[in-house]
């Protein structure tokens, strides 16, 4: 799958009934309207996750959780992976 090439140029929030169960690896998300389970085993990925409502676009928020330039494409296809899992939502 490859990241679309606006993600990162997107406001996002966790969709709401989505809970996240922060743990050593990472996090757990558990959706609770399509009952899917994604992990994040990355905690600077959960570190974006919980910066995306405080940012105007998920760039920010990566480079907020200390990203660099570089990690941008890795990080662009985590989140369009949560995004087509319903995980995350595009925050108007």
């Amino acid at each position: 799958m490859t990241a679309p090439a606006n993600v990162l140029d997107r406001a996002w929030e966790v969709s709401p009934g989505v809970s996240i169960r922060p743990e050593s690896f990472g996090a757990l998300l558990y959706h609770f309207g399509t009952r899917r389970l994604s992990f994040l085993k990355d905690r600077r990925l959960l570190d974006v996750v919980r910066r995306l409502p405080d940012c105007p676009t998920a760039r920010q928020a990566c480079l907020a959780a200390g990203l660099e330039a570089h990690e941008l494409p890795t990080y662009a296809l985590a989140l369009a992976q949560l995004a087509d899992t319903d995980m995350l939502q595009e925050r108007l």
